[in-house]
Parts: C-alpha cells; structure tokens; sequence
C-alpha cells in the first residue's frame, strides 16, 4: 500500500513540475549565433567580417533586442579546413551552447559541419557552401541553404553560354567538394544542351600559379575554359589568363563562380564581358542600394555585400523571425528548421519566397555580364543583367533530388 502512495505521489510531482517547466521552456528567450567562415585566406574578400556584420544587421532588424530577447553573435575563421571547423563548431555547442552556426564558405567545410549539427541536434544556415549535396544526398534535417548552389550556377552560366555557341568545354577544377560538385553538374548541363566536354584539370586550393593549368586549358582547343573555383583563385586565373592572351586567342572564359568583390579585385579592364550567374546584386533596387550601403558604411573595407553576405542576412533575419513566431527558443534544431521551411520566407533584399522540404530556399537568379569601364557610371556599378532564371529553373526538381527528406 505504501510503495503504490509513493508511486502515485511520485507521478503526479512529475506531472505538476512538467506542467511548471513547459511554459518557461517555451519562453526561453536566448539565442547564440556563431559565424562559422574564412577570415583570413581567399574567401575573406567574400564574406569575413562583412559576414559578421551582416548577421549583427539581421538581429538589429528582427526588433528581437528590444523585446527582450538576448542574441549573442560568435565568430571563427575555419582556415577553409573541414577538422577546424568542425572542432570549432563542436566547441561552439558544446561548451558555448550555440544553437546555429551560420556561413559555411568552403563546400568541404559544410558538409562537414552539417553532419555534426545533424548529431548534435543545432543548426546550420548554409550561405556560403555551394555544393548542391548539401541539398540533395548529403542533406539533413538540421541544414538550410540559403542563396545559391553548383545546381543554379551550373544552369545559368554553363547552359546561356553552351546555348551561345561554347559547345566546347574544358575545366579548370578547384580540388575539393564544391569545385568537384561545380564541373559536375556544368558538365551535365553542357551535355544536355548539346555541348561536350574536351578535359580539365584539377588545382590545389589557394593557388598563386596557374601557367600549367592554364597551358593545358589553351592546348585543348575548347570553345570555353570553366572556371569552377571561387575567390582568389578565381581572380588569379583570369589576372593569368589575361596575361596568356587565351581570349584575345578565341577562346573564353566562364567564371562559374564570381562575387562582386572579385569583380572589383580585378578592375572592369581586366573582368569586362565576364559572364556568371548570381541570385543578389547589392545595385538591384532602391532597398538592395540602402541596405548594401548600409553594410559598406560599417565595413572596415568599405566594400559592397557579396550574394553569401547578402543570403546571410536573409537567412538569419528569417531563423530569427520563426523564433519569435514559436515564442521562444526550443533548443531543438530539427524542430526550428522544420518550423522555418513552414512558414514563407519574406524581406528586403529577396523578397518572398519559401524553404523546400530539402532545405533549398527558393530564390530567382540572375545571368549578368560585367560592364566595360566606360559603362560603369558610379563606384561598384560592375553588372549588367542578361538574363533572369525562375526560382523553379533555379533548383534542382525535387523529382530528382537525392534527399531521402524528400517524399515522392
């Protein structure tokens, strides 16, 4: 009789004190953010600081603060190395308890990292990692993407220009996961569209020379050399390629991956008739000009936002948005990115939109060309728009997805 009063007694203080715990649970107002990114090597230019800055702008603009809610934003240079990031993650959560880390340039790097937010049950905001994995076999219940991947890049520049005439194609690869992820789908759009590939040839990241490569790439005789690297070292093969004469030889060249940063690297002489493919320009519209101004008035650079800086805002300001809708912070990845693919994405920079059962947000992208010097009319004026590609073109059906998220 008396152990069945202590059971009974027992159940029903269990019961009071969760009854107790649920609403203060639920009214957990403390959000920590840590900005996981390349602050000193060839993706610096990218996002860096300015990656920081544009996640700080995201937590002023959510009006979070003011209601009482208390957001810390971390940061951490990952050296573009997958065990670095991943112990500093791991750290991050483990000892800061940082509920998403957000950023991620370097495709090796985050697929890394969203393994590990997968584990331990955070979240990755994925804005600078381009593999098109992240989405597709490799895809989590923990990981968003929020701007752009080899998919979209693959399916601007690789198709426009295959449809133009470059029906010839060789590849100067960077060798890791995004530059092995970019020349495969390229490739498969080049194929479909009636193009064919000659060869290519694969280069350390950070690389400073690249007269072999470049060599290589002029001896195949292909219509179109594909650039399917990023950052300084796609700077450094355009500077080379200038130099070499291949496109005043004929032959030309498709940055698969270029930022506006880049662009501005390489001055409008060198950059001019460039095509590529990008889902943000900071000179779009009234809203984009303001709030890029904003960010280059802060930044210690004085640069303009990249497309990764500007999807960061976006993606943050609408994990901020969904904690507020859910009132409070569960503390449970999985839960909040679930709520964020429900709810539509909205703001200043790319308008509506929504988040996919794969974690692809859907967003439109844009074919731009730069401008000759005498085109550009005031500083950072660098795009022309070419062409737009629907948020639908934009990324891989989910009739083809390899996400095992994704029901068919």
């Amino acid at each position: 009789m008396k152990t069945r009063r202590t059971r009974c007694f027992a159940a029903i203080i269990a019961f009071a004190c969760a009854g107790l715990a649920a609403p203060a649970f639920a009214q957990d107002k403390t959000i920590k953010i840590g900005v996981l990114n390349d602050m000193s090597s060839l993706y610096a230019d990218i996002g860096g600081p300015n990656s920081v800055l544009a996640v700080k702008m995201a937590v002023e603009d959510s009006g979070l603060t003011k209601k009482g809610w208390k957001v810390d934003v971390l940061s951490g240079d990952h050296q573009n190395k997958a065990d670095i990031g991943t112990n500093m993650a791991r750290q991050w959560i483990d000892v800061d308890k940082v509920d998403a880390v957000v950023d991620t340039p370097n495709s090796g790097v985050a697929l890394a990292v969203s393994n590990l937010m997968k584990e331990k049950n955070a979240i990755l905001i994925n804005s600078g990692g381009a593999s098109a994995d992240l989405t597709g076999k490799a895809c989590t219940p923990n990981t968003v993407s929020v701007t752009y991947d080899t998919y979209m890049l693959a399916h601007g520049t690789g198709k426009a220009l295959t449809k133009a005439g470059g029906d010839s194609w060789f590849f100067l690869t960077s060798d890791y996961a995004f530059g092995h992820a970019l020349e495969r789908d390229t490739a498969a759009v080049v194929t479909a569209t009636g193009g064919k590939t000659l060869g290519g040839v694969k280069h350390p990241l950070n690389t400073s020379d690249f007269s072999s490569f470049l060599l290589q790439a002029q001896a195949s005789k292909a219509k179109v050399i594909g650039l399917a690297n990023a950052g300084g070292d796609t700077t450094n093969a355009i500077k080379q390629a200038s130099e070499f004469g291949i496109v005043a030889g004929g032959q030309k060249l498709a940055a698969l991956l270029l930022f506006i940063n880049d662009v501005h690297s390489l001055g409008l002489k060198t950059a001019q008739g460039l095509s590529f493919t990008e889902s943000f320009y900071w000179d779009m519209n009234d809203q984009t000009r303001a709030w890029s101004k904003k960010l280059a008035a802060q930044s210690k650079t004085g640069s303009m936002p990249s497309m990764t800086v500007a999807g960061l805002y976006s993606g943050v300001l609408h994990y901020l948005k969904t904690l507020e809708a859910m009132g409070g912070n569960p503390h449970d990845g999985a839960k909040v990115v679930a709520k964020m693919k429900e709810l539509p994405t909205d703001d200043i920079l790319f308008g509506k939109g929504t988040i996919r059962a794969d974690g692809r947000k859907m967003l439109p992208a844009y074919l731009f060309e730069v401008k000759k010097p005498e085109e550009s009319k005031y500083p950072w004026d660098y795009y022309k728009l070419v062409a737009t590609i629907s948020p639908e073109e934009a990324a891989r059906p989910l009739s083809e997805s390899e996400c095992p998220l994704v029901k068919k």
